[in-house]
C-alpha cells in the first residue's frame, strides 16, 4: 500500500482551500475591484512579482481588477538627483511646474510600466495610463498652496469599461489634468477613491504598511461602519496616516463603492485573503445599515 507523503498532503490542503473558496470566487465573478498599491508591495522585485501573480490571478476568476498606485519614494529620490527642491504642507508635497514634471516621469514612465511589466510577465495584460490619457481624469487645484495638486471632478469610467471587455487590466498613475490642460499630481489613495467611486466598485483594497484600523486597545478591527470610523476620529483613535486611508474610504462608500477595506501590503497573496476566505486580511468599512 502507498503511504500519504508530505507532498500528497499539501496537495490535498490545497485542494482544499481551493474547494472552500468556490462561494467567494462565485460570489466576485464580474466584480470591479480597485487596488491602491503602495508602500511594502513596491519595494522589491520579489513584492511585486506576487502582487502581479495575485492581480492575474483574480481577472481569471472573473474579476475585473484595476490598480491605482502611488510612487512617493521614488519621486523623493528623483527630485534629490536632479536637485528639485521640495517641500511639504500637512503632509501633501507642493508641486510646482518643476516638480509636477518629475512627478509625472517618475509616475507614468518608470513606476506605471515596473507594474504593468510585472502583470504581463505573470501571463496578464497589463495597461498603463494615467487620468490624463482619454481624459479620464479632470482635476480641479485641491489648495492654492499646493501648486500642481489636483482633486478629481469629474471622471470618464467608460475608458476603463473598454479595457476591460478587451481582457485588460488598467494600471493608473495618479495624474490628472486641468482645465487648461495642465498636469496635476493627485493624491494616490484619493485618485483610487475617485476611480473607484466612478466605477461604482464592489471593493476598493488599500494596501497600506499597517495591518488595518486600530481600536482603543490597539487591536485590529476587521469590520466597521461608517459611523463608527467618524466616531474613532473624533475620539483621537484613527489618527496620522491612518485619516486620510479612512477618509478616502469614507469618501468612496459615498460614491457607491460597495465596501472599503484598509489592508497591510506586506502580507503575501493579502489580496486574495481579503476576497476569497471568511476572515480576510484587514478592515473592512460599510455604509451604515
Amino acid at each position: 500500500m502507498k503511504k500519504q507523503t508530505a507532498m500528497d498532503k499539501n496537495w490535498f490542503e490545497t485542494a482544499e482551500t481551493l474547494s472552500a473558496a468556490l462561494p467567494y470566487l462565485q460570489r466576485y465573478d464580474g466584480a470591479i475591484v480597485v487596488i491602491k498599491l503602495g508602500g511594502h508591495a513596491m519595494g522589491s522585485d520579489d513584492a511585486m512579482d506576487l502582487f502581479a501573480r495575485d492581480i492575474v490571478l483574480m481577472q481569471q476568476v472573473g474579476i475585473n481588477p484595476v490598480i491605482v498606485h502611488g510612487g512617493g519614494p521614488m519621486i523623493n529620490d528623483m527630485l534629490a538627483r536632479l536637485g528639485v527642491d521640495s517641500h511639504f504642507v500637512d503632509g501633501k508635497r507642493v508641486t510646482d511646474a518643476a516638480t509636477v514634471e518629475v512627478v509625472e516621469m517618475v509616475l507614468s514612465g518608470v513606476v506605471n510600466k515596473r507594474i504593468v511589466q510585472a502583470i504581463n510577465r505573470q501571463g496578464g495584460r497589463g495597461v498603463g495610463l494615467s487620468g490624463k490619457d482619454a481624459s479620464l481624469i479632470r482635476c480641479e487645484p485641491s489648495h492654492p498652496d499646493l501648486g500642481f495638486v489636483g482633486e478629481p471632478v469629474e471622471m470618464r469610467p467608460e475608458v476603463l469599461h473598454t479595457l476591460f471587455e478587451a481582457g485588460m487590466i488598467p494600471v493608473i498613475a495618479p495624474l490628472g489634468f486641468g482645465a487648461e490642460g495642465e498636469t496635476f499630481n493627485i493624491n494616490g489613495d484619493t485618485a483610487a477613491g475617485a476611480v473607484a467611486a466612478a466605477l461604482k466598485a464592489d471593493r476598493l483594497l488599500l494596501l497600506t504598511d499597517v495591518a488595518g484600523v486600530k481600536d482603543q486597545s490597539g487591536e485590529v478591527v476587521t469590520e466597521l461602519t461608517a459611523s463608527a470610523i467618524r466616531k474613532l476620529t473624533q475620539e483621537g483613535v484613527i489618527a496620522g496616516g491612518m485619516i486620510p486611508k479612512t477618509e478616502t474610504a469614507l469618501a468612496a462608500l459615498d460614491g457607491g463603492v460597495r465596501a472599503a477595506v484598509i489592508l497591510d501590503g506586506r502580507a503575501p497573496n493579502a489580496c486574495l485573503l481579503e476576497l476569497f476566505t471568511p476572515h480576510g486580511a484587514g478592515s473592512m468599512i460599510r455604509q451604515d445599515s
